[in-house]
């Protein structure tokens, strides 16, 4: 029998980056409220950074920022893109200091004994739910898509690294691109989600209330923001 009683391993997880652009805090606080009021569990305990790169020099109060991230139930990890006293004043806050980049590649090219070897993602093969996904219930396709044969109903959630292709009404929340592929979508025959997102731009349903509720539609994330278009075009 072995002695050890763990293993370490490095690994990829979302989080949310919360970019800063003002250090008035009792401000930030009316307005985050308001944005996750709109949409409470999709954010309840959520782990999320925040970004200090707009407001980089400029005086923070971090114990105050961290103590309204947390009364907002996130999960606050930690801050990045500050200024070296910016980065030390968080860390006495008991903040984490991360390195972040926008710029993500979805290849990796990695030398090693003078050959270029080039990682890609490899998604699996989709998987697929054969009937509706009741209200309550959560779903979700790591590395793949996700083809739902029936409805999301009302509560329930269905979640994807690749796309999400719902053969029925959406009425319920979908998030596609979940570890950040921004060119993945959303396909419905019926659009009347309470929330979607992909690649952590999100809208909900008074967002999508317009020409295409109702209809076959596919969502997809354009210039940092979502864009909602007819399924088949004539």
């Amino acid at each position: 029998m072995s002695d050890q009683t763990f293993e370490l391993k490095g690994n990829l997880f979302t989080l949310s980056v919360l970019h800063l652009y003002s250090t008035d805090i009792n401000l930030l606080a009316e307005q985050l409220y308001t944005k996750i009021a709109q949409a409470p569990r999709f954010f309840e305990g959520a782990p999320i950074v925040v970004n200090l790169i707009e407001i980089k020099n400029s005086l923070v109060d971090f114990v105050h920022l961290k103590s309204l991230i947390e009364r907002m139930n996130f999960n606050a990890v930690g801050v990045c893109n500050g200024s070296d006293e910016q980065h030390a004043q968080a860390k006495a806050a008991g903040l984490s200091v991360l390195n972040y980049s926008q710029d993500v590649k979805s290849e990796q090219v990695i030398q090693q004994s003078n050959t270029s070897i080039v990682e890609k993602t490899v998604y699996l093969p989709a998987q697929v739910i054969n009937g509706t996904v009741r209200s309550g219930q959560q779903v979700y396709a790591k590395d793949r898509d996700l083809i739902v044969f029936g409805a999301v109903s009302h509560g329930a959630e269905v979640i994807a690294d690749g796309n999400v292709h719902i053969y029925g009404t959406l009425r319920g929340r979908a998030i596609a691109g979940a570890q950040g592929y921004n060119e993945a979508r959303i396909f419905c025959q019926k659009l009347e989600a309470e929330l979607v997102s992909i690649n952590g731009n999100y809208w909900i349903s008074d967002s999508l209330q317009g020409e295409f509720w109702g209809n076959a539609a596919q969502i997809q994330q354009k210039n940092e923001s979502l864009e909602i278009s007819a399924l088949v075009k004539g």
